[in-house]
C-alpha cells in the first residue's frame, strides 16, 4: 500500500553525498560529510524530509562525538517513527569496510497512525536510495543499543569491530 508521500529533494541530496566517497575531496569537505542522519515526515505528512539537527558529521567524530553509533541511537525519538541512514565503519577478519545502512525505526511506543504512515511510505524513500545493501527495521532500543545486532546485519559473525570498538 503506497501512502502518496513524496521524498524531498534534500533527502536525495543527503543520500547521494553520503553514498559518494570522494577520496580526492579535501579534509574540510570530508568533515562536512554526514556519518548519520534522520529523516521524518513533514508536518502535513505529505513529504519525507531531512530532520533538522538530527545528524552526525564525520568531522564531529573525535571532537564532539566519541562513539558515533551510541550518539546515533540517542538521536532516535522514543515515541515516534523515523527513517535513518547510517554510514557504518566496520572490520571483518579480512578487511575494513564502510556500508550505508537504511534504518526504519518504529518503536513500540509510537502511535499506531505514525507506524502505519511510516510503514506505507517506506518504499518511497527506499526507491530513491539506490544501491543500499543493508536495511534494518528496528522496533525498540533493546534491538539497536547492542552494536552486535548491527554487526550481524553487516556481515554476520565475520565482523570483529564496529566504529573501532571490538565486538
Amino acid at each position: 500500500m503506497a501512502s502518496g508521500v513524496t521524498v524531498n529533494d534534500d533527502v536525495i541530496k543527503v543520500f547521494n553525498d553520503m553514498k559518494v566517497r570522494k577520496s580526492s575531496a579535501s579534509d574540510e569537505v570530508k568533515k562536512q560529510r554526514k556519518k548519520a542522519v534522520l529523516f521524518c515526515l513533514s508536518e502535513d505528512k505529505k513529504k519525507i524530509i531531512v530532520e533538522e539537527g538530527k545528524q552526525i558529521l564525520v568531522g564531529d567524530i573525535g571532537e564532539t562525538v566519541d562513539d558515533p553509533y551510541a550518539c546515533f541511537v540517542k538521536l532516535l525519538p522514543l515515541n515516534d517513527c523515523r527513517y535513518g541512514l547510517y554510514d557504518a565503519t566496520y572490520e571483518t577478519k579480512e578487511s575494513k569496510k564502510e556500508d550505508l545502512v537504511f534504518i526504519f525505526w518504529a518503536p513500540e511506543g509510537a502511535p499506531l497512525k505514525s507506524k502505519m504512515i511510516y510503514a506505507s511510505s517506506k518504499d518511497a524513500i527506499k526507491k530513491k536510495f539506490t544501491g543500499i545493501k543493508h536495511e534494518w527495521q528496528v522496533n525498540g532500543l533493546d534491538d539497536i543499543q547492542d552494536r552486535s545486532t548491527l554487526a550481524e546485519k553487516l556481515g554476520g559473525n565475520v565482523v570483529v569491530s564496529l566504529e573501532g570498538k571490538a565486538l
